[in-house]
């Protein structure tokens, strides 16, 4: 049988310590997007299995890509 602690009435709850993935992703990016951009982004979601990050991180490496292919970026 397991023992429980009691909680007194004002006493804050004890969070469980969160374990770090260690693949996380943890760089932040923010933009700012028109409705009409959102809404495209929206219908990709809606129709792939992907969210909103996963698909702006993929355009984002295919802009890197073709950069480098025109030798825009050395």
């Amino acid at each position: 049988m397991q023992h429980h602690q009691k909680q007194y009435r004002g006493e804050p709850k004890q969070k469980p310590k969160r374990r770090r993935d260690e693949n996380a992703l943890i760089n932040v990016v923010s933009l700012r997007i028109s409705d009409q951009e959102k809404r495209e982004l929206e219908k990709i979601t809606k129709s792939s299995a992907k969210n909103i990050s996963e698909i702006v991180r993929e355009a984002i490496e295919f802009w890197i890509a073709k950069r480098k292919r025109l030798c825009l970026d050395v």
